[in-house]
């Protein structure tokens, strides 16, 4: 029997050691997509508790929770921090093969120092230990020097006015860049309420008075500059359900002078006018040198009681499993029709569309370059050892594995920098299988060059 995640967890091979040992567990970390606050680093106040800096905002956590029966109260209501910490640990203690199991004891074992499980009957002693260690000091922005992270994205609105990272541009000792990424969701939503009101804001956020849907275009392009002087170089897409629908000028314009008389709009009428502003949007990335990332295929609050309660983001989202392909290569077809494509990143939360992502973006591109258009990581519902290990092979069965972005934490807390070291004793198990079977030579300069360009290089370039 194998210790309880030692030093050589997930790493059964020779080969694997001495690829995570000797490379990746050294390499720093691009965290090219996540949804901390930049808020909460420039501040760098200490946390009140592991609690705050665990359950304050994990939506994974808070679903495990539910499952395993733990009230609301113990979660996101007036509980104790230790009655949470307590409820979470006991139900932690019955998620085994759960991936929570895992990043929980890599966050105990790398910043508490914690070695063994956490269970209800010792969550109070850890829960003290922990705390102890956040007392001495562990702010925001040193947990982000001790992961040895160098660049970190946060998920920002356009009408945002970058306060926090402007702050961060002047004080900021992680030794991390904390860059914006351009995320425009609400722009896009011309049918979710309050899309009016918010068109409101982005106008004043830009100058501009906007009237039509030339005006908005106008408004986006001056906050895209805005957010470039700020350090922006990568926008996110939350497609939900991926638009494909040309039309003429007149009829977005129509549609949008309806959207904003808060009229009913019909699903292709939507469509139009997403897949136009979407066309517009690559137009403006690919001219500052952006990668547009699109996360595709989830259906948001299925729970409508805990939505009109706690909001959205609290572990109530699900994966959606409409067609993809089809709309998707059409989408991009406009885009490219346009101009040429910016860099361009694609995640599904269905991994019945991970062939199909890999496939498409094998056929879309730019001469010379590597990965013009490629596949993200595993994401969301994904991003565990069954998961990951799929989604490798996926991608070395139709692409050069060696061009992979990577992992991102897309995660809302600090201590989840520990899922990069998941990820890469994952990458080097999957890689050491292949050596020890003979079916890669063992070259140490090849496999190292892989290995440093997976776990940061091809991300840091998205930067350069």
């Amino acid at each position: 029997m194998k210790p309880f995640m030692d030093q050589n967890f997930l790493l059964n091979t020779p080969t694997a050691r001495e690829l995570f040992f000797n490379i990746a567990a050294e390499l720093p970390i691009c965290d090219f997509h996540c949804h901390i606050p930049p808020q909460q680093i420039a501040q760098n106040k200490p946390f009140r508790s592991i609690t705050e800096a665990w359950l304050g905002g994990d939506h994974y956590k808070w679903r495990m929770m539910r499952i395993a029966g733990v009230p609301e109260r113990r979660i996101t209501g007036d509980a104790s921090d230790i009655e949470k910490f307590e409820a979470y640990a006991s139900a932690l203690s019955r998620a085994i093969g759960n991936p929570l199991y895992h990043w929980t004891h890599l966050e105990l074992q790398r910043y508490f120092g914690v070695e063994e499980p956490l269970t209800g009957a010792n969550a109070a002693s850890i829960f003290a230990r922990c705390n102890a260690a956040l007392e001495d000091g562990m702010r925001p922005q040193e947990l982000i020097a001790r992961s040895n992270v160098r660049l970190v994205c946060t998920t920002d609105d356009p009408a945002d006015d970058l306060r926090w990272h402007e702050e961060l541009a002047v004080r900021n000792e992680s030794g991390a860049r904390v860059l914006p990424a351009f995320r425009p969701d609400k722009a896009l939503n011309l049918a979710a309420a309050g899309f009016a009101g918010y068109v409101g804001e982005l106008g004043k956020a830009a100058g501009v008075d906007i009237d039509s849907y030339e005006t908005l275009k106008l408004a986006i392009a001056k906050r895209v500059d805005f957010f470039h002087e700020h350090g922006c170089r990568l926008s996110d897409h939350a497609l939900d359900v991926v638009p494909c629908a040309v039309c003429d000028g007149a009829t977005i314009e129509k549609v949008f002078g309806d959207a904003m008389a808060g009229k009913a709009l019909t699903f292709e009428a939507q469509s139009q006018y997403r897949t136009d502003l979407m066309a517009f949007l690559a137009g403006l990335y690919q001219s500052r040198g952006w990668t547009m990332q699109l996360h595709i295929g989830a259906i948001r609050n299925v729970n409508a009681d805990m939505f009109a309660r706690l909001g959205p983001d609290i572990g109530c989202d699900a994966m959606n499993d409409l067609p993809i392909a089809t709309p998707l290569a059409g989408l991009l077809s406009v885009i490219a029709s346009r101009g040429p494509m910016p860099r361009i990143i694609l995640f599904s939360l269905h991994d019945k569309d991970n062939y199909a992502l890999s496939v498409i973006a094998g056929a879309l591109q730019a001469d010379g370059i590597c990965a013009h258009v490629s596949q993200g990581p595993a994401w969301w519902y994904h991003d565990q050892r069954d998961g990951m290990v799929k989604h490798l092979r996926n991608l070395a069965n139709v692409s050069p594995l060696s061009e992979f972005i990577g992992m991102t934490t897309d995660s809302r807390s600090l201590l989840s920098y520990t899922r990069h070291e998941y990820f890469r004793r994952i990458l080097c198990s999957v890689i050491g299988d292949w050596v020890e079977n003979g079916e890669f030579p063992n070259d140490a300069d090849a496999l190292e060059s892989i290995v440093r360009k997976v776990c940061f290089e091809n991300a840091m370039r998205l930067f350069e």
